[in-house]
């Protein structure tokens, strides 16, 4: 398949050969050049990695739903409770739901996906099979991996942890952990729990953590602590950990070190906080950092809409950035930066200046986008594009050519 008249992120305008899957050559565009069928014209629309959403509750959305009430309480506890008592009473059911949402996600753009899946003693496997039936109806036009997930923790209920074992024996590919310290109270039991099932069944493990200050930082030292001991660096992540950078700067730079030391990464939904930890001082450290939707819509939140160029503005603009390159920087991080999580054979963003993912050899998981610039593209967030997965057009106009019935 050949690429024609398309501008590398941003560059100048270029044809771009693929051939089994992978970027065969680039060259400087020849306007004479015609084209074959199943050939693309790119029309000089920029050229970027297609997005990598390693942050997405699948099994929770509402999209294409109508609106409704927002009926959360608060806390993870409160907001999860109200999800239990309301996601069986969905207007369609769960499979439909799940599948939808997926499929707006490769239209707009995203061919890698890492997705929750709750499992309990409430949800049993229900949610997590929904996720797998929609991953094998989406396997031509997108990368999935799941992630056994305990959204109510694992200590509270009996027999959870039965649940999640079950899922892993079905082949869920990462371990999921929350709060150990918030929400089960016993941060020792709870990752004793996580990575005891990741050792088994030789999966990653990613835990969400929501909890605050000093808090949130033991957590995440004991979470590194295991990483060392069990030699699992490069296959933990941490997701949210938005209130890391709230204690002090020795303690942030302490924090960013272990884990480019350990190669513990984060995954970002971008929330509007100033706790974080710097994305800069995390990239020019080596920390692999990924970007996702979260849930979409769902009984969480009424925010979200599969479109993870609209998460790389929240991205930019949570950071303050105001430079092009930082900007530029936001859409790398939302790219590669989650493509190096899911699979290690991408490698991780070498500095804020950065841009992989086009080059020869890579593998063609690209999207044409409009805009004058990436800087543009990331303010105005057109819907020209055109998505391609393993050298094959999988999407185009905001729809996916493999499905008859849009949802």
């Amino acid at each position: 398949m050949l690429i024609s008249n398309a501008r590398p992120w941003a560059g100048d305008p270029r044809d771009i050969l693929v051939e089994e899957g992978k970027i065969a050559s680039i060259t400087a565009h020849d306007p004479s050049r015609q084209l074959g069928a199943g050939d693309v014209d790119g029309r000089g629309r920029i050229l970027i990695p297609a997005f990598s959403d390693v942050h997405v509750h699948l099994d929770s959305t509402r999209i294409g739903l109508p609106f409704r009430e927002h009926t959360g309480r608060p806390g993870v506890w409160g907001m999860m409770s109200n999800d239990r008592e309301n996601w069986r009473e969905a207007e369609i059911g769960i499979n439909e739901r799940v599948a939808g949402t997926l499929e707006r996600m490769i239209a707009r753009g995203t061919t890698r996906v890492r997705s929750f899946a709750q499992v309990d003693v409430d949800t049993k496997l229900e949610k997590y099979e929904a996720v797998v039936a929609a991953k094998e109806k989406f396997a031509n036009e997108a990368e999935v991996q799941i992630m056994v997930f305990p959204q109510a923790g694992i200590l509270r209920e009996p027999g959870t942890e039965r649940y999640l074992e079950d899922a892993l024996k079905a082949g869920a590919d990462v371990m999921g952990g929350i709060d150990p310290c918030e929400l089960d109270r016993d941060p020792v039991r709870h990752l004793d729990v996580v990575f005891g099932l990741a050792e088994k069944y030789q999966v990653e493990v990613d835990i969400h953590l929501h909890e605050h200050g000093t808090q949130g930082v033991f957590s995440a030292e004991l979470i590194a602590e295991r990483t060392r001991a069990l030699g699992m660096q490069g296959k933990v992540n941490l997701s949210h950990a938005y209130e890391l950078g709230s204690v002090n700067e020795a303690t942030s730079r302490r924090l960013v070190d272990t884990f480019a030391e350990l190669d513990i990464s984060l995954t970002s939904v971008a929330p509007s906080t100033s706790n974080h930890l710097p994305l800069v001082q995390l990239t020019e450290a080596g920390v692999r950092f990924g970007l996702g939707e979260d849930g979409q819509r769902d009984y969480w939140s009424p925010y979200g809409n599969c479109d993870l160029l609209d998460r790389t503005w929240q991205l930019a603009f949570v950071n303050g950035f105001r430079k092009d390159e930082l900007i530029e920087h936001a859409l790398a991080v939302a790219t590669i930066g989650g493509a190096s999580i899911m699979s290690h054979e991408v490698p991780r963003l070498a500095s804020v200046a950065d841009r992989p993912g086009v080059e020869v050899g890579d593998r063609a998981e690209l999207v044409l986008v409009d805009g004058e610039s990436i800087a543009s593209t990331v303010m105005d967030r057109g819907t020209d594009r055109t998505v391609i997965h393993e050298g094959r057009v999988v999407a185009d106009g905001l729809k996916v050519l493999s499905v008859a019935d849009s949802y």
